[in-house]
């Protein structure tokens, strides 16, 4: 098995609006991720553990016995059901899952089948060391789990990709080109792991990211697939911000893409939420950093004008799940918002 590919085993990562099994996460403790703030962001992170637990099992990874303990009478103390909350002594350096955690892959030839991708994972270019305890994350649930674990051996982070559940992924060139990644690699060799690992058929590309990111330029604060065949990104209203003409060109692209089926993208336009400064730092603050889960979408809001109108649109975007809006504006100063703390582990199929 070691010489085969995922993709030639059958096996694909699933889009995140397919039914889901569970939610995994890893409970915030770097305070260093949130510099004299990391108090500040547990009601909102707690809110969305509720929020979650309603409709599929959360999983989250706890550092030790005695910090379970602790955020289990944290979640108590604010009427969270743990019913279906499971804990994990899985030892994080920080709390971003969506980059360290598992890529779950679900079987198109034995529906009983679900295996792991475990990339190699260097903190978005060796930005915040330590990351060891991050990088073994997905191993340590594979294992947990009895779960066949893939090793493809260079750096990806699940916040760099989206997929539409029909053999299309579309990530960016600022962050998987970026010399801080897999310098050895170039853009092609690059797709055949997208392909073969994440059981794709097709990659697609933008080149920007938004301002203040400091992952250089994941996909999930700026492109989105809601189904198959249709993509939220953001845009910026104002002409004369610096996120303006990145988020044009973004779109001038898709506009020209096309997927397998040699349809065009259905493209819905999200507004930029206006500035979010911290510190006189400008935080990457994005309604497309939303995380699609069971009968529900959870949205990062900022306190701001744009709130509403960002949440009315993606309600006619999945008329199906109810829009949750929960407040992000000091989880953001973490440089990251609800999908970006959080990882689907998706549901076999019926």
């Amino acid at each position: 098995m070691k010489n085969e590919s995922p993709q030639s085993l059958g096996y694909y990562f699933p889009a995140e609006f397919a039914p889901h099994q569970s939610t995994w996460l890893s409970w915030p403790h770097k305070e260093a991720s949130w510099p004299g703030k990391i108090d500040s962001i547990f009601p909102s992170y707690i809110e969305f553990i509720k929020k979650l637990s309603r409709f599929e099992s959360v999983n989250i990874n706890v550092v030790d016995a005695s910090m379970e303990n602790s955020v289990r009478n944290l979640l108590l103390q604010n009427n969270a059901d743990l019913s279906n909350v499971f804990f994990h002594i899985h030892p994080t350096n920080d709390a971003w899952c969506r980059d360290h955690g598992p890529a779950f892959l679900l079987n198109k030839n034995d529906k009983s089948k679900k295996a792991i991708v475990d990339w190699d994972y260097n903190a978005w270019g060796n930005k915040y060391p330590p990351f060891d305890l991050d990088d073994v994350i997905p191993t340590l649930i594979g294992k947990k789990l009895g779960l066949h674990v893939f090793n493809p051996g260079i750096i990806m982070e699940g916040g760099s990709v989206d997929f539409n559940g029909a053999g299309t992924v579309i990530t960016s060139t600022a962050c998987l080109l970026n010399p801080n990644r897999n310098p050895h690699l170039s853009q092609i060799e690059i797709e055949e792991y997208l392909i073969n690992f994440y059981g794709q058929e097709q990659v697609l590309w933008v080149d920007e990211g938004i301002v203040g990111d400091d992952t250089d330029g994941h996909i999930d604060d700026t492109v989105r697939f809601i189904n198959e065949d249709t993509v939220v990104t953001v845009v910026e209203e104002n002409i004369n911000d610096d996120n303006y003409p990145l988020l044009q060109h973004n779109l001038d692209q898709l506009k020209k893409m096309r997927l397998l089926n040699g349809k065009q993208l259905n493209i819905v336009e999200l507004p930029m939420p206006d500035d979010v400064i911290w510190e006189d730092q400008r935080l990457p603050a994005s309604y497309a950093n939303f995380y699609i889960a069971n009968n529900q979408v959870i949205v990062p809001t900022f306190r701001g004008p744009k709130d509403e109108k960002a949440i009315h649109i993606l309600e006619t975007c999945f008329p199906n799940r109810e829009i949750v809006g929960i407040d992000s504006t000091d989880i953001i100063w973490g440089l990251g918002s609800f999908h970006c703390l959080s990882q689907q582990e998706p549901a076999l199929p019926i």
